[in-house]
């Protein structure tokens, strides 16, 4: 099972688990109809336009709503925590969530008890409370932007808010930011870091980088980075290695940015539905190679 994990904006969003579907202009979990358009929607959205495309049995998701309260994020930890035993996960990705250092250990001691530990995927507070746990070692991927990469290189930073300004700064030289996180502990084994030019990285090695194609109005729609994590996910479920996924997931993301043919304008829901598009594309690249 690929299961996905993380928080909607919606104050009253209940608690959710269920199949992840692409229904129209949205996405449905066990039944709950949410836009796709931001963070932990358009995450396993990207993910499930990959498990269709492979032919794969549906993810599974686990989201819940929560304006800053710590509520539904508390719900999912717990959830975890509770039932990751008889739940066969293959993967778990987590993704925008409250950190919360004691609930994530218990969901990461549940993990070390099983007879197959799943792989672990996180982004954005799924990463924060890895770090400020000290616990970024048990991950397998990151997946950060510079400004959260920023924070995974500052050793002392207990949360984005406190990256110290000398290290912020460094955001233009990207390999002495990955350089500074993985001696300082803080990052997965593999890392792939989101910019204009993306990073794949791996036990401190920066293996490659994509940069093509740039679509500059891509800078405006928020969201693809939330996609790369899905595409990954997806690509790790379908049996490709960490840095094969994360390689197939930089190429597929720009050129579903491109298929899309976007402007300023253009939503992120408009590049998830050429992901598929993008993947064939992708694909008979590397065939060709």
């Amino acid at each position: 099972m690929l299961l996905m994990a993380g928080t909607i904006p919606v104050r009253d969003l209940p608690f959710v688990l269920g199949p992840i579907e692409l229904v129209e202009e949205n996405v449905m979990v066990g039944g709950q109809c949410l836009d796709m358009n931001r963070g932990t929607a358009s995450m396993i959205s990207a993910a499930c336009a990959i498990c269709q495309e492979y032919g794969l049995k549906s993810a599974v998701g686990i989201v819940a709503g929560d304006i800053g309260a710590s509520d539904g994020s508390a719900k999912i930890y717990d959830y975890l925590a509770g039932n990751l035993p008889q739940m066969d996960v293959q993967i778990l990705t987590t993704h925008y969530i409250m950190p919360d250092i004691k609930r994530n250990k218990k969901v990461l001691e549940k993990i070390d008890s099983l007879e197959k530990r799943p792989v672990l995927i996180a982004d954005a507070g799924g990463m924060y409370v890895a770090k400020a746990g000290g616990d970024a070692g048990r991950y397998d991927l990151f997946t950060p932007d510079l400004g959260e990469l920023a924070f995974l290189a500052d050793e002392k930073a207990v949360h984005p808010t406190y990256t110290r300004g000398f290290i912020s700064h460094m955001e233009d030289d990207v390999p002495e930011l990955i350089s500074r996180a993985f001696k300082s502990k803080n990052v997965a084994r593999t890392v792939f870091v989101k910019g204009k030019v993306d990073y794949i990285c791996q036990d401190g090695k920066i293996l490659e980088t994509i940069d093509h194609p740039n679509i500059e109005a891509l800078e405006a729609v928020g969201g693809t980075g939330d996609i790369i994590t899905g595409i990954i996910s997806g690509l790790i479920y379908a049996g490709k290695s960490h840095v094969d996924a994360c390689r197939i997931a930089g190429m597929v993301n720009r050129t579903a940015g491109k298929l899309s043919r976007p402007t300023p304008a253009t939503q992120v829901k408009e590049i998830i539905r050429c992901i598929p598009a993008a993947l064939r594309e992708v694909k008979d690249r590397l065939c060709r190679k």
